[in-house]
């Protein structure tokens, strides 16, 4: 049975339909249904249900994703076993913010591409959250403070930042002087998101809230420049605002703990050879460049 096919089968099942599989795969949706009747055909049963929405697994199908993933999964493990050192083939779906990955991230990668001319890369950029499992992508890069879950993480560099406001804001409502003042102030959030600062040696949380709220950093920058109220930013998206005095630093006695940029897996004792050459990619990009990354010396 061929991998293409097996794998093909795999996307269609976990993207539930023809349509959206064809998008993550790059193919049209004639070359999807051929290679999915042809295992149809060859074992003899029906594996997916089509309606007008999309589609369903049978329970044949059903049973058969389970053993069809671990096998396009070992295949891939041994293909890459027998390949030559450093090159890399198949396909690589990377998630990225949106915030960052066109200007920090998009270099990394096509750099990678150009070691790898045999690699297909499709890179998505969003600052929404990814469902790695669920949208079928082999890692994500994310940036900030990581919740607890299942995926596994790896640390690629430090994010730095600071609480900034704009003059024309400091000059109408003043400026916090510390973590507790924040509750008097117009906050500029993704979320419902909680800001950390640290006092010494002690960790500072507080729960801001404001009225502008955007789930990307170069935004909230903008909303911040035009004086909506203050924003807990990354040095690398505000540094030019803060070289022309737009934005200031403001309440610097309690500077935020580093955040990070991380490489996310879903879990797995071992990563697959292009997440670990990615991951390793961007590590040494972080280190080669870290005025990039506002790295504060």
């Amino acid at each position: 049975m061929d991998l293409e096919d097996l794998q093909t089968f795999v996307e269609v099942a976990d993207a539930g339909g023809v349509s959206a599989a064809a998008r993550r795969l790059g193919l049209s949706k004639s070359i999807v249904s051929r290679r999915l009747l042809r295992i149809e055909a060859e074992l003899g049963v029906q594996l997916l249900a089509r309606t007008t929405r999309g589609a369903a697994l049978t329970e044949a199908g059903a049973t058969f994703r389970d053993h069809a993933a671990r096998a396009g999964a070992e295949m891939e493990a041994a293909r890459e076993a027998i390949l030559p050192d450093g090159d890399l083939r198949g396909r690589l779906r990377v998630a990225m913010p949106l915030s960052f990955g066109p200007t920090h991230f998009a270099p990394v990668l096509a750099g990678m591409a150009h070691r790898h001319p045999r690699l297909q890369i499709q890179a998505s950029y969003s600052d929404r959250f990814i469902d790695l499992i669920a949208e079928g992508f082999d890692c994500a890069i994310r940036v900030g403070y990581l919740p607890d879950s299942d995926l596994v993480a790896r640390r690629i560099g430090p994010i730095y930042g600071r609480l900034l406001a704009s003059p024309d804001y400091i000059r109408k409502h003043g400026a916090p002087e510390t973590p507790e003042d924040i509750a008097d102030h117009q906050a500029l959030m993704q979320g419902t998101e909680t800001w950390q600062f640290m006092d010494g040696d002690r960790i500072v949380t507080v729960r801001p809230q404001g009225r502008f709220k955007a789930d990307n950093a170069i935004a909230l920058a903008a909303a911040a420049v035009a004086g909506l109220g203050i924003a807990w930013l990354p040095d690398c998206i505000t540094y030019p605002h803060v070289a022309s005095g737009a934005l200031v630093a403001i309440m610097t006695r309690y500077p935020p703990p580093p955040a990070g940029a991380w490489v996310i897996r879903p879990p797995g004792p071992h990563p697959a050879r292009k997440v670990r050459v990615l991951t390793e990619m961007l590590i040494e990009g972080f280190e080669r460049n870290p005025e990039v990354w506002g790295e504060r010396r």
